[in-house]
């Protein structure tokens, strides 16, 4: 649970399969006993990635700032950007090689975070690294302890078949 902190971005893949990706900030509230009330404490942000018609819906439903209930696959991973060959890769833990699929390149644009200390690095080249969280989700919806939603039901288009030739209709 938390709240879409970017607009979703929506693209077709080379084969037709639909993608979208947003940012999501969840901010850990505690009760504060001295105030008695509660605070926020800290917030994390996920990046979240969507597929075909839950890629299509989030695409046409949600906005910034909404609050938003996700659930998918958790993937936590380390990552490092090479300045010198001005690539980005994964790096498994030692010992353990990348998920199928999950060679180089591929955050999305992204740009790494700025190197610890600025950007002169100090002295020998240090690639920087940073770990993202990144959820695969299968289902994205409003969180309606925090407002109201109307939901429309998306009826995807079939073709007409003709009875006896099977052909379709015009």
């Amino acid at each position: 649970m938390g709240n879409a902190a970017t607009r979703p971005d929506f693209w077709e893949t080379a084969a037709g399969v639909a993608v979208a990706r947003f940012r999501l900030a969840a901010t850990v509230r505690r009760w504060d006993r001295g105030r008695d009330a509660w605070a926020d404490a800290y917030t994390s942000f996920y990046t979240v990635w969507t597929w075909r018609s839950l890629a299509a819906n989030v695409a046409g439903s949600v906005s910034l700032g909404e609050p938003l209930v996700v659930h998918g696959t958790l993937r936590v991973r380390e990552r490092e950007w090479d300045r010198e060959r001005e690539r980005e890769r994964d790096r498994p833990p030692q010992g353990d090689r990348p998920l199928q699929g999950e060679g180089e390149g591929g955050w999305g644009g992204a740009a790494p975070p700025p190197a610890p200390g600025g950007e002169s690095g100090g002295g020998a080249h240090q690639p920087r690294r940073w770990v993202t969280a990144e959820i695969d989700a299968v289902a994205v919806g409003h969180d309606l302890t925090r407002g109201t939603s109307a939901f429309r039901r998306v009826s995807q288009a079939k073709p007409l078949l003709n009875t006896p030739t099977g052909a379709t209709s015009p």
